[in-house]
C-alpha cells in the first residue's frame, strides 16, 4: 500500500499547487484595478478553478488515509 500512499501524496500536492495558483491568480486580479463588475468576472473563473484543485486535493488525502488504513 505504500504505491497508494505516494500516489495521493502526489496527487494532494497537485492539488495544493493548484490553490497556490489561485491565490495568486486572485491577487494579481486585484492589483490590476478592475471595477466591481470586472474582479467579479476575473474571479468567477478563478473559484471553479480553485473548488477542482480542492477536490483534488482532497482525493489525495483520501487515497493516503486508505493507504495508511490498509498497510
Amino acid at each position: 500500500m505504500d504505491f497508494l500512499i505516494w500516489a495521493g501524496a502526489a496527487v494532494s500536492l497537485l492539488g495544493m499547487i493548484g490553490i497556490l495558483y489561485c491565490a495568486a491568480q486572485v491577487a494579481k486580479a486585484k492589483k490590476a484595478g478592475l471595477d466591481d463588475a470586472g474582479l467579479r468576472a476575473a474571479l468567477r473563473g478563478i473559484v471553479a478553478m480553485n473548488l477542482g484543485a480542492l477536490f483534488v486535493s482532497v482525493i489525495g488525502l483520501m487515497l493516503v488515509v486508505l493507504g495508511v488504513t490498509f498497510k
